[in-house]
């Protein structure tokens, strides 16, 4: 049996990821997508986006987060203070979680957990720090437990989100500059240990240099590293 088990998980490059639920729940995880220059030329997003998820406040996670709620009448979950931006600029009832903290949506509980990354946005000329940035572990009613590390180092605890949760799919930032690297990001694989592994946030600006099959070259199966492009679904 498929290890996704009905969940359908597309990667539409940087840190923008559909995951579509077996009970027909559609999650949006980081939305770039018009200025995203790695977004899939003509993909269209379902008509129905129940929630969208942010990691945290930097623009190229949140730029289309208030065009798509709007268009798709969605729920933003994000960190607290990140929320109270979002309602600030139009989101309807966004909800508010923190560190630890999870809410209970249809099909799957989604627990914020540590990331090693700032959080900011900028607005009239000044920085409004926005919290703190987060991962997020998606537990699917029937299905995978899924790990979107937003951006971050690898740092120990992650052993503790092993520990606590088993995420068997992990979504990844791999690109460097801003965030680990291929080098760092086989650590937290060592720390996490997935069933497999989908690489994000590269290959999107000039500094994100870091690949998938740098990555393959590090881990102890090569063959856990999925390399799609953006625009396709993953196969698990």
């Amino acid at each position: 049996m498929s290890l996704l088990k009905g969940t359908r998980v597309t990667w539409l490059g940087h840190a923008t990821v559909l995951v579509q639920l077996p009970n027909g729940t559609n999650l949006l995880i980081d939305p770039f997508i018009e200025h995203n220059p790695k977004y899939p030329k003509g993909f269209e997003l379902p008509e129905k986006i129940d929630y969208i998820l942010l990691t945290h406040a930097h623009m190229d996670h949140i730029a289309d987060a208030i065009p798509v709620a709007k268009k798709h009448n969605s729920t933003i979950v994000a960190m607290v203070e990140l929320a109270g931006y979002m309602g600030s600029k139009g989101a309807k009832s966004p909800i508010g979680i923190n560190l630890g903290g999870a809410v209970k949506l249809p099909g799957v509980e989604v627990t914020m957990v540590e990331a090693k990354h700032s959080s900011s946005v900028e607005e009239g000329g000044q920085i409004l720090y926005m919290g703190v940035a987060a991962g997020l572990i998606l537990a699917i009613e029937g299905g995978p437990v899924l790990y979107h590390s937003g951006d971050t180092s690898a740092f120990r605890d992650m052993e503790m989100i092993r520990e606590l949760y088993a995420p068997e799919i992990a979504m990844l930032c791999i690109g460097g500059h801003y965030t680990m690297g291929p080098r760092e990001a086989a650590q937290a694989v060592r720390y996490l240990q997935p069933k497999v592994i989908l690489p994000i946030h590269w290959g999107t600006f000039p500094p994100l240099t870091g690949t998938p099959r740098e990555l393959a070259k590090l881990v102890k199966d090569p063959g856990m590293v999925a390399l799609i492009s953006p625009g396709e679904e993953l196969s698990a």
